[in-house]
């Protein structure tokens, strides 16, 4: 382990004074210090969601009982302005805190040689090079121009009917439909991609990292060659796997709750949802899959030969009674008896090719499944949606 007494070159963040972050600090939504996440979560939801509800209200679509569809029916509208929005705006926050927390491990636990010091800084100043570029904001303002630009027709958007100022046989949409067609869905697809281009610098950071000449140790009690910390990255992702899971929940219980939609016939899209998820979210960890994999076979062969060697000295000296002339290893205090020797090579044996466990699956899996579980209860017991959710897993 490195006793560097400064360790803050290698603490980092992947959300403060990127383009759209000094943007936020010029107009006041991030303070000098700090990060502005209630600020802008609660500035966010506002400007999304106050203005449907109130020209709503005002025009009396908005509860049950005054229109056909009211606002207040269209669960995934709520869900996505007034939830999920400043869900992704906390993951930030997360996110920050955790990679500033985790990064400097690298280092400070050995995995970084000395001579790899450099290196190692350099992946991080690349990383901050990415960060910091306006590319990857263009491209975001670009998709979602061009959504909202090439979006389909006003009339086969359903969640835009309580917006209908028109006869039914005619759609004119009102204040609110245009607001959220022009304000408020463009800030929720950008902040969406804002966090998917937050997990894609977490992926190139990791990859950059698991490029290096890492110092694994297979026989190391975290089963994942010393990276067991990365196991709360993504804890990192789950605001924001519960908001995707949350206005996809939503939409579909606005369908179930008033369209006749049978809940069994999601089955199959649950599952998927699940696999993509799960997937897409610890991708960042699976890049050191292939460093992993190449250390635990290199450690079988090491570690079989080693406690061979060790067996066959305990076989010659107390089975055969032979004298053994060089008793070093059978005395090496880090190598202990028999029983020991075993345990090291049954270590590396139950080493995990990537650095992912209960916890960070259990960090995805949850909030991607609880609002699933509350759509499925809305036609099955409870009891029945966790069990074909946990046979879907296994």
């Amino acid at each position: 382990m490195h006793n560097d007494p400064d360790q803050s070159e290698f603490e980092i963040s992947l959300v403060r004074d990127d383009l759209i972050f000094r943007f936020y600090r010029r107009i006041g939504l991030i303070p000098r210090n700090g990060l502005g996440i209630a600020r802008r979560a609660l500035f966010f939801a506002l400007v999304t969601w106050l203005p449907l509800v109130v020209w709503a209200y005002w025009h009396a679509i908005a509860i049950p009982g005054q229109t056909g569809e009211p606002l207040l029916q269209h669960f995934g509208i709520h869900a996505r302005f007034l939830v999920a929005i400043p869900l992704f705006i906390f993951g930030e926050g997360m996110m920050h805190k955790l990679v500033a927390k985790l990064i400097p491990y690298f280092y400070s636990s050995g995995l970084i040689r000395a001579d790899q010091r450099s290196l190692f800084k350099q992946a991080l100043r690349d990383t901050l090079s990415l960060r910091d570029s306006s590319i990857p904001w263009v491209v975001i303002g670009a998709i979602v121009f061009t959504t909202v630009v090439l979006q389909p027709p006003y009339q086969e958007m359903h969640e835009l009917i309580w917006a209908n100022t028109a006869a039914p046989a005619a759609f004119n949409l009102g204040f609110g439909g245009w607001w959220m067609v022009f304000v408020s869905r463009p800030i929720f697809f950008a902040l969406s991609w804002v966090a998917l281009w937050r997990l894609a610098l977490v992926f190139v950071l990791f990859k950059r990292i698991a490029v290096l000449d890492l110092e694994l140790v297979p026989t190391h009690p975290d089963r994942a060659g010393g990276l067991g910390f990365l196991e709360k990255i993504p804890m990192a992702f789950s605001l924001s796997v519960f908001a995707i899971s949350l206005v996809l929940a939503s939409r579909l219980a606005h369908e179930v709750v008033y369209h006749g939609l049978q809940v069994q016939s999601l089955k199959l899209l649950a599952v998927v949802f699940l696999g993509v998820i799960l997937l897409l979210f610890l991708s960042p960890l699976l890049v050191f899959f292939p460093k992993l994999s190449a250390a635990k076979r290199k450690a079988r062969l090491e570690y079989g030969a080693l406690v061979g060697n060790h067996g066959r000295l305990v076989h010659k000296r107390w089975i055969r009674h032979e004298v053994i002339t060089d008793e070093s290893l059978l005395q090496a205090p880090e190598i202990g008896p028999v029983a020991d020797a075993l345990s090291l090579y049954e270590a590396v044996v139950q080493m995990r090719p990537a650095p992912i466990g209960k916890s960070a699956v259990l960090s995805i899996v949850v909030p991607a499944a609880l609002p699933l579980i509350a759509l499925f209860a809305i036609q099955v017991p409870i009891k029945d949606v966790l069990l074909k959710i946990l046979a879907s897993l296994i």
